[in-house]
């Protein structure tokens, strides 16, 4: 079985769309997952599996909608992916300022982004980078406030699942945790340590 991250979008926030996470556990593993985690109110879950990751983000989301009235977008990449996205940030920020660094995690490379209208937005203190399936954005003033974080998604033209430095290196630090549990220390030669 393959390790992969799914990260979704739209569960637990703002006291709207309650999932507990054991409630995610017990989905994920009916669909024939293993080894799942979750970190932050079940939007992030580690886990082992064998569907094709487009199937299966579809099958969660759908489970979900049975169980509980709403479907949520369930992004699934695979640790190879995951981990790549973080080797690939361009903002070396994120270790002392975790929270100014965003990665925006797409479904697809976005096929006609609005680069220049992004870059409209974009106040002086504002970075962005698009790499592949990922938006990268340095925040300092907090994506709260920014309005390049507001609208880069419209613009992008793709649906994005954002986390901030701090969650992502959580997460790899949840796949090696996964490493070291089920003694699996067999690595693609892409992955970095």
């Amino acid at each position: 079985m393959d390790r992969f991250v799914a990260l979704t979008r739209g569960i637990n926030v703002g006291g709207r769309n309650a999932l507990p996470m054991n409630e995610v556990v017990e989905v994920f593993e009916g669909l024939g997952s293993r080894n799942v985690s979750t970190y932050i109110q079940s939007e992030n879950v580690v886990f082992h599996g064998s569907s094709s990751a487009i199937r299966l983000g579809e099958e969660i989301s759908a489970e979900i909608a049975r169980r509980r009235g709403f479907a949520p977008h369930v992004l699934i990449l695979t640790r190879t992916e995951f981990e790549r996205a973080i080797e690939n940030n361009p903002f070396p920020h994120g270790d002392s300022d975790p929270k100014a660094v965003h990665l925006g995690f797409l479904d697809s490379v976005p096929p006609n982004p609005d680069l220049d209208g992004l870059e409209e937005l974009r106040v002086p203190s504002e970075r962005f980078e698009l790499i592949g399936r990922v938006f990268y954005l340095l925040a300092p003033g907090g994506v709260g406030r920014s309005k390049l974080a507001a609208k880069s998604e419209r613009l992008l033209g793709v649906s994005m699942t954002d986390r901030n430095w701090k969650t992502v290196c959580r997460i790899v630090s949840m796949l090696r945790d996964d490493d070291a549990a089920t003694g699996d220390h067999d690595r693609e030669p892409n992955d970095s340590r």
